[in-house]
């Protein structure tokens, strides 16, 4: 039963990036996933205008294709009754950037938690799913003022994961190859039985000769058809003169499922520069709707609210297999 729930855990923990994934091979101590997504998808917004500097001629207008596909490729296998292996290997294909790899990481799992090494998400990630829940947009705060050791998909990490009943315990260790740059992270999230999760974590390290810090603090409940979510970050930082520069942003999310539809709003706000300015505040909605299992559709519109901003539509369909 151990080595059963252990293996179960481990391969949930690194397909849940897609949806479906199909088993491969299986035998009594091993199994492979495959799985990923095909997903075309447009955005209009006049950001996306380009001119000539010189004829002040539009030379790309305001659509701007954001088709992608992916690809994932998951393992585990069993090596003693409280031992296991697993690997994942993920990639993204667009038009514009060619292939570029998502995930690739390897690691143990055993009665104490999972240990890993490669590109994977940090320990705070679980806290800013909470509020990272949109097909189209969100999570602008969390990508404005986040250190590396606080966000997903980063290269050097040393991760750790262990669940405790409730208690999730997760901690990583990015070892930059620039010099004096490394980072390091720690989050806990409790989930109680009755639809509430409470996370907190904290990253730190080097950015820029900088001594930087993050704190992340977050809220989950789910009621009935409903899911709100709530996220608070803090980032202060000091330079070897002692000139700080000091921000914090926040992100609410709230998710309601009828039937086949799922509706999502969310609002993000951070500063920059010492506090002194806007670096996000917009408010995102939108509309997804799941045909089957496989098979969906969604469309979202952002409201920006800094001046030198526009709004912008999205839409897509989305093939998971």
């Amino acid at each position: 039963m151990k080595k059963a729930v252990l293996a179960t855990s481990i391969l949930a923990a690194m397909v849940s990036t897609s949806s479906l994934a199909a088993t491969v091979y299986k035998d009594d101590t091993s199994e492979l996933k495959i799985g990923g997504r095909a997903e075309a998808r447009f955005n209009v917004s006049d950001n996306n205008e380009e001119y000539d500097p010189v004829t002040g001629d539009k030379v790309e207008s305001a659509f701007n294709d954001k088709s992608r596909a992916r690809l994932s490729i998951s393992g585990t296998t069993q090596i003693t009754d409280g031992l296991s292996g697993f690997g994942k290997y993920e990639n993204e294909v667009d038009g514009s950037d060619g292939i570029k790899t998502r995930y690739l990481f390897g690691g143990v799992g055993t009665q104490a938690g999972d240990f890993s090494y490669g590109k994977q998400d940090t320990a705070l990630v679980m806290i800013t799913d909470f509020t990272d829940t949109m097909a189209t947009f969100g999570a602008d705060a969390d990508g404005a003022i986040a250190l590396n050791a606080g966000s997903d998909k980063q290269e050097n990490n040393f991760a750790y994961k262990g669940e405790f009943g409730g208690f999730t315990l997760g901690a990583n260790y990015l070892a930059e190859e620039e010099a004096d740059s490394d980072q390091y992270a720690i989050a806990g999230m409790y989930s109680f039985d009755f639809g509430l999760d409470l996370g907190v974590g904290y990253a730190g390290g080097k950015v820029a000769d900088q001594d930087a810090n993050q704190v992340d603090i977050g809220v989950q409940y789910s009621i009935a058809d409903f899911t709100f979510g709530a996220l608070y970050l803090m980032n202060f930082s000091d330079d070897a003169t002692g000139n700080s520069d000091d921000n914090d942003g926040y992100e609410v999310s709230a998710q309601y499922k009828l039937d086949k539809w799922t509706f999502v709003g969310v609002y993000n706000y951070a500063t920059e520069n010492d506090g002194d300015d806007d670096a996000v505040d917009n408010v995102a909605i939108e509309a997804v709707y799941k045909f089957n299992s496989n098979l969906r559709t969604y469309a979202g519109y952002k409201f920006e609210m800094i001046d030198d901003l526009d709004d912008q539509i999205q839409a897509g369909i989305r093939y998971d297999f």
